[in-house]
Protein backbone atom coordinates (compact mmCIF):
# COMPACT_ATOMS: atom_id res chain seq x y z
CA UNK A 1 0.00 0.00 0.00
CA UNK A 2 1.34 3.36 -0.51
CA UNK A 3 -0.38 6.71 0.71
CA UNK A 4 0.45 10.02 -0.43
CA UNK A 5 -1.35 13.50 1.69
CA UNK A 6 -3.03 15.88 -0.48
CA UNK A 7 -3.98 18.94 1.33
CA UNK A 8 -5.25 18.85 4.96
CA UNK A 9 -7.75 16.56 4.84
CA UNK A 10 -7.27 14.08 1.62
CA UNK A 11 -4.98 10.84 1.88
CA UNK A 12 -4.91 8.39 -0.64
CA UNK A 13 -4.35 4.94 -0.25
CA UNK A 14 -3.37 3.03 -3.42
CA UNK A 15 -3.12 -0.64 -3.73
CA UNK A 16 -1.14 -2.06 -6.33
CA UNK A 17 0.38 1.39 -7.37
CA UNK A 18 1.79 1.24 -11.11
CA UNK A 19 0.24 -2.14 -12.13
CA UNK A 20 -3.13 -1.43 -11.74
CA UNK A 21 -3.74 0.87 -8.83
CA UNK A 22 -6.87 1.11 -6.47
CA UNK A 23 -7.50 3.80 -4.72
CA UNK A 24 -8.94 4.64 -1.67
CA UNK A 25 -9.62 7.64 0.55
CA UNK A 26 -9.25 8.73 4.11
CA UNK A 27 -10.98 12.20 5.11
CA UNK A 28 -10.24 13.71 8.19
CA UNK A 29 -12.61 15.29 10.08
CA UNK A 30 -12.82 16.63 13.99
CA UNK A 31 -13.82 13.11 15.37
CA UNK A 32 -11.72 10.65 13.18
CA UNK A 33 -11.78 9.51 9.12
CA UNK A 34 -14.47 8.85 6.43
CA UNK A 35 -13.16 6.08 4.23
CA UNK A 36 -14.23 6.37 0.67
CA UNK A 37 -14.64 3.25 -0.58
CA UNK A 38 -12.98 0.42 0.70
CA UNK A 39 -11.29 -1.43 -2.72
CA UNK A 40 -10.65 -5.39 -3.24
CA UNK A 41 -11.07 -8.14 -0.86
CA UNK A 42 -8.12 -8.13 1.83
CA UNK A 43 -7.44 -4.67 2.70
CA UNK A 44 -9.78 -4.13 5.63
CA UNK A 45 -6.81 -4.34 7.88
CA UNK A 46 -4.19 -2.26 6.02
CA UNK A 47 -6.84 0.36 6.14
CA UNK A 48 -7.29 0.31 9.59
CA UNK A 49 -3.62 0.20 9.98
CA UNK A 50 -2.92 3.08 8.04
CA UNK A 51 -5.61 5.30 9.74
CA UNK A 52 -4.53 4.21 13.22
CA UNK A 53 -1.13 5.62 11.93
CA UNK A 54 -2.52 8.32 10.95
CA UNK A 55 -3.65 9.14 13.97
CA UNK A 56 -7.00 8.76 14.25
CA UNK A 57 -10.02 5.81 13.53
CA UNK A 58 -12.14 5.08 10.69
CA UNK A 59 -15.17 6.52 12.07
CA UNK A 60 -17.65 6.38 8.58
CA UNK A 61 -17.71 4.16 5.24
CA UNK A 62 -18.53 5.43 2.37
CA UNK A 63 -18.89 4.19 -1.60
CA UNK A 64 -18.58 5.95 -5.01
CA UNK A 65 -20.09 2.27 -6.09
CA UNK A 66 -20.34 -1.33 -5.99
CA UNK A 67 -17.96 -2.80 -8.26
CA UNK A 68 -15.61 -4.93 -6.57
CA UNK A 69 -12.62 -2.96 -6.62
CA UNK A 70 -14.19 0.03 -4.77
CA UNK A 71 -16.57 -2.12 -2.40
CA UNK A 72 -14.88 -5.82 -2.30
CA UNK A 73 -13.57 -5.17 1.36
CA UNK A 74 -16.97 -3.62 2.97
CA UNK A 75 -17.99 -6.74 4.88
CA UNK A 76 -14.29 -7.47 6.40
CA UNK A 77 -14.10 -4.09 7.00
CA UNK A 78 -17.51 -3.66 8.85
CA UNK A 79 -16.76 -7.17 10.85
CA UNK A 80 -13.60 -5.37 12.07
CA UNK A 81 -14.95 -2.04 12.91
CA UNK A 82 -18.74 -2.90 14.29
CA UNK A 83 -18.89 0.70 15.40
CA UNK A 84 -18.30 2.67 12.33
CA UNK A 85 -21.19 4.20 10.59
CA UNK A 86 -21.75 2.55 6.96
CA UNK A 87 -23.64 4.64 4.81
CA UNK A 88 -24.70 4.26 1.51
CA UNK A 89 -27.72 5.19 -1.01
CA UNK A 90 -30.55 2.51 -1.70
CA UNK A 91 -28.91 1.80 -5.32
CA UNK A 92 -25.63 0.96 -3.56
CA UNK A 93 -27.37 -1.44 -1.46
CA UNK A 94 -29.59 -3.15 -4.27
CA UNK A 95 -26.09 -3.43 -6.11
CA UNK A 96 -24.08 -4.72 -3.38
CA UNK A 97 -27.03 -7.31 -2.37
CA UNK A 98 -26.98 -8.87 -5.68
CA UNK A 99 -30.18 -6.86 -7.32
CA UNK A 100 -28.29 -6.40 -11.12
CA UNK A 101 -31.70 -4.98 -12.36
CA UNK A 102 -32.15 -1.88 -13.81
CA UNK A 103 -34.56 1.13 -13.43
CA UNK A 104 -37.61 1.47 -15.37
CA UNK A 105 -36.19 5.38 -15.74
CA UNK A 106 -32.36 4.28 -16.36
CA UNK A 107 -31.11 3.69 -19.77
CA UNK A 108 -31.27 0.05 -20.64
CA UNK A 109 -27.54 -0.67 -21.61
CA UNK A 110 -25.86 -3.68 -20.54
CA UNK A 111 -24.65 -3.14 -17.01
CA UNK A 112 -20.54 -4.09 -16.94
CA UNK A 113 -18.08 -4.79 -14.51
CA UNK A 114 -16.76 -6.53 -11.10
CA UNK A 115 -19.59 -7.16 -9.12
CA UNK A 116 -18.92 -8.80 -5.63
CA UNK A 117 -21.73 -9.30 -3.52
CA UNK A 118 -21.89 -7.74 0.30
CA UNK A 119 -23.89 -8.65 2.45
CA UNK A 120 -23.69 -5.58 4.68
CA UNK A 121 -26.45 -3.10 5.29
CA UNK A 122 -25.82 0.70 5.76
CA UNK A 123 -26.71 2.04 9.14
CA UNK A 124 -27.58 5.25 6.79
CA UNK A 125 -28.98 5.51 3.54
CA UNK A 126 -28.27 7.92 1.91
CA UNK A 127 -29.64 10.70 -0.17
CA UNK A 128 -28.02 12.46 -3.05
CA UNK A 129 -27.43 15.89 -2.03
CA UNK A 130 -26.94 15.41 2.05
CA UNK A 131 -23.58 15.57 3.69
CA UNK A 132 -21.32 13.12 5.41
CA UNK A 133 -19.40 15.03 7.75
CA UNK A 134 -17.37 17.79 5.53
CA UNK A 135 -18.50 15.63 2.02
CA UNK A 136 -21.27 16.79 0.30
CA UNK A 137 -22.64 13.96 -1.86
CA UNK A 138 -23.05 14.64 -5.93
CA UNK A 139 -25.29 11.95 -8.27
CA UNK A 140 -22.30 10.66 -10.77
CA UNK A 141 -24.28 8.05 -12.81
CA UNK A 142 -22.72 6.55 -16.09
CA UNK A 143 -19.89 3.95 -14.98
CA UNK A 144 -22.67 2.50 -13.05
CA UNK A 145 -26.36 3.35 -11.91
CA UNK A 146 -24.95 4.20 -8.58
CA UNK A 147 -21.61 5.78 -8.82
CA UNK A 148 -21.56 8.97 -6.88
CA UNK A 149 -18.87 11.80 -5.77
CA UNK A 150 -17.52 13.51 -2.73
CA UNK A 151 -17.27 17.16 -2.41
CA UNK A 152 -15.01 18.38 0.30
CA UNK A 153 -16.93 21.55 1.60
CA UNK A 154 -13.84 23.01 2.86
CA UNK A 155 -11.31 22.90 0.17
CA UNK A 156 -13.25 21.99 -2.93
CA UNK A 157 -11.84 18.74 -3.42
CA UNK A 158 -14.05 16.49 -5.65
CA UNK A 159 -13.63 12.38 -5.06
CA UNK A 160 -15.19 11.72 -7.95
CA UNK A 161 -14.95 7.27 -7.75
CA UNK A 162 -14.78 6.28 -11.46
CA UNK A 163 -16.50 9.10 -13.21
CA UNK A 164 -12.73 10.02 -14.27
CA UNK A 165 -9.95 7.90 -14.29
CA UNK A 166 -6.50 9.64 -14.71
CA UNK A 167 -4.14 6.48 -14.94
CA UNK A 168 -2.98 6.41 -18.43
CA UNK A 169 -4.01 10.04 -19.18
CA UNK A 170 -7.72 11.28 -17.44
CA UNK A 171 -10.09 10.18 -19.14
CA UNK A 172 -14.24 10.81 -18.85
CA UNK A 173 -15.36 7.42 -17.93
CA UNK A 174 -16.14 4.95 -20.87
CA UNK A 175 -13.30 7.11 -23.34
CA UNK A 176 -10.50 3.87 -23.65
CA UNK A 177 -7.37 4.58 -22.91
CA UNK A 178 -5.27 1.58 -24.31
CA UNK A 179 -2.52 1.88 -21.49
CA UNK A 180 -5.79 1.15 -18.94
CA UNK A 181 -8.71 0.20 -20.58
CA UNK A 182 -10.04 -1.60 -17.48
CA UNK A 183 -12.46 1.61 -16.85
CA UNK A 184 -13.54 2.19 -20.39
CA UNK A 185 -14.37 -1.54 -20.66
CA UNK A 186 -16.33 -1.36 -17.27
CA UNK A 187 -18.22 1.25 -17.97
CA UNK A 188 -22.61 0.55 -18.38
CA UNK A 189 -23.65 4.20 -20.29
CA UNK A 190 -21.23 6.45 -21.68
CA UNK A 191 -23.88 8.98 -22.96
CA UNK A 192 -24.67 9.25 -18.74
CA UNK A 193 -21.19 9.11 -18.24
CA UNK A 194 -20.38 12.00 -20.23
CA UNK A 195 -23.01 14.29 -18.62
CA UNK A 196 -21.84 12.90 -15.07
CA UNK A 197 -18.09 14.47 -15.52
CA UNK A 198 -20.12 17.69 -16.99
CA UNK A 199 -21.66 18.08 -13.66
CA UNK A 200 -18.23 17.36 -12.01
CA UNK A 201 -16.40 19.88 -14.05
CA UNK A 202 -18.98 22.75 -13.56
CA UNK A 203 -18.58 22.11 -9.77
CA UNK A 204 -14.77 23.65 -10.58
CA UNK A 205 -12.93 21.69 -8.19
CA UNK A 206 -9.19 22.24 -6.36
CA UNK A 207 -8.25 18.78 -7.07
CA UNK A 208 -10.03 15.87 -8.47
CA UNK A 209 -9.21 12.47 -6.98
CA UNK A 210 -10.32 8.82 -8.55
CA UNK A 211 -10.50 5.31 -8.50
CA UNK A 212 -7.50 4.50 -10.99
CA UNK A 213 -4.63 7.03 -11.28
CA UNK A 214 -2.54 9.99 -9.81
CA UNK A 215 -4.98 12.97 -7.81
CA UNK A 216 -4.86 16.29 -10.00
CA UNK A 217 -4.41 19.39 -8.28
CA UNK A 218 -6.18 22.55 -10.43
CA UNK A 219 -7.78 19.71 -12.56
CA UNK A 220 -10.55 21.78 -14.75
CA UNK A 221 -8.68 22.59 -17.75
CA UNK A 222 -7.55 18.64 -18.26
CA UNK A 223 -11.45 17.73 -17.39
CA UNK A 224 -12.26 20.23 -19.95
CA UNK A 225 -10.27 18.16 -22.20
CA UNK A 226 -11.18 14.90 -21.69
CA UNK A 227 -15.02 16.23 -21.88
CA UNK A 228 -14.06 17.62 -25.12
CA UNK A 229 -12.37 14.20 -26.43
CA UNK A 230 -15.77 11.80 -25.07
CA UNK A 231 -17.85 14.40 -27.20
CA UNK A 232 -15.62 13.53 -30.20
CA UNK A 233 -15.44 9.93 -29.27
Amino acid sequence: MKTTQHGAFLTQVTRYPGIFPINVYLVREDDGFTLIDTGMSGGARDYVEIAAGLGAPIKRIVLTHAHGDHAGSLDTLHAALPTAEVILTARQTRLLHGDLGLDPTEPQSKLRGWWVPQTTSPNRVLQVGERVGSLQTIAAPGHTPDNIAFVDTRDHSLIAGDAFQTQAGIAVSGTMRLGFPFPAMATWDKPTALQSAKTLRALNPSRLAVGHGAVLENPTADMDAAIAKAQGA
